[in-house]
């Protein structure tokens, strides 16, 4: 799937990685999506869990080497 943002959140630790994907989003417009890629183990739980709260579409997840990468359509 393609993504319009990437953000980097490998060796952030709970909440620093929704934390920071807060922010990103708030610059996007609506429909974009965003690409996270994250190690922290918490994120499994955080990210749905934020989009969930947050309205925005959480398109999955998956395992890239070491990390896990998560897609967020923005609302």
């Amino acid at each position: 799937m393609d993504w319009d943002h990437e953000l980097d959140a490998r060796g952030l630790l709970c909440p620093l990685p929704v934390l920071k994907a807060r922010k990103r989003l708030q610059g996007m417009q609506s429909g974009q999506v965003l690409r996270i890629v994250a190690t922290d183990p918490a994120a499994v739980i955080d990210v749905p869990h934020f989009c969930t709260e947050a309205g925005h579409a959480f398109l999955g997840a998956s395992e890239v080497q070491d990390a896990q990468v998560y897609l967020i359509r923005k609302a």
